[in-house]
């Protein structure tokens, strides 16, 4: 009788930012708001850079601001250096699996892509508006973590975002929330899935953030009036801090991390 051997356990890496030094990490998404954040903090820390996002010229803009922020002793990693640019949209597969194929080694994957697609009253709500909803955001995770885990190494990790409003719902976002609040059962499963392969995966809630997203979806001064208990939106770095932290302890999976300043307990 044949056995098969058990997988080898999971890494055990430094669990400081420092330790992504020298890994590759994917941003869907990292053109703007937290993901741009994100990109900049991991070129900081030494990392190589692949932002992916729709916007041509926005993604440009991008490069050139996360290539800034690369260390002046900064080791050019791969032939396109320490930071590039693929342009792509979740909601087509064949561009996710061109932003991994231009990326070679993968170590980490976040994902911050999607809108308010679906965004509206019930009243108005049309099943396209439902479909847009699913297809950028729960269809796009799947289709970014089928691509993402036969390129990751052990002890790689995706991560997924989330927002407080799953839990604290506003009128006019049910067909939005319905859809998005599915991103934190995808992130367990998909956590217990690719556990054998010892790769990890996570989600971060995050809270009102200062972001050109969130100012347009609830308008610039009813954001920063809504109550939270620190009595101020979070900056873009520091709901970056805690993507890093997600990639770089090796000993996290299948968690939903809030950074929300304490707006779901007030």
């Amino acid at each position: 009788m044949t056995t098969t051997a058990a997988p080898d356990p999971a890494p055990v890496r430094s669990p400081l930012p420092q330790a992504l030094a020298g890994s590759t990490a994917v941003l869907i998404g990292g053109t703007a708001g937290i993901g741009l954040a994100t990109a900049e903090l991991l070129a900081a820390a030494g990392a190589r850079v692949v932002l992916a996002g729709r916007d041509p010229e926005r993604l440009d803009g991008a490069v050139r601001r996360v290539r800034a922020a690369v260390p002046a002793n900064g080791v050019e990693d791969g032939g396109d250096g320490p930071v590039l640019g693929v342009v792509a949209d979740v909601r087509d597969e064949r561009t996710v699996e061109e932003v991994f194929a231009r990326a070679g080694a993968v170590d980490h994957v976040l994902l911050t892509a999607g809108g308010f697609e679906g965004a509206g009253p019930l009243a108005d709500l049309t099943r396209a508006g439902a479909q847009a909803a699913f297809e950028s955001r729960l269809w796009g995770a799947l289709a970014v973590a089928r691509s993402a885990a036969p390129r990751l190494a052990p002890g790689g990790s995706v991560t997924f975002s989330s927002g407080v409003l799953v839990t604290r719902p506003r009128p006019g976002l049910s067909a939005l929330l319905g859809v998005a609040g599915g991103i934190e059962p995808l992130t367990r499963a998909l956590a217990v899935e690719l556990a054998p392969r010892r790769l990890r995966v996570n989600a971060v809630r995050f809270g009102i953030i200062d972001t050109a997203l969130s100012r347009r979806a609830a308008g610039a001064e009813e954001a920063r009036s809504t109550p939270v208990p620190l009595g101020r939106m979070g900056t873009p770095e520091e709901a970056a801090s805690a993507v890093l932290f997600m990639m770089a302890n090796t000993y996290v999976t299948g968690e939903i991390l809030t950074v929300d300043g304490g707006f779901s307990i007030g």
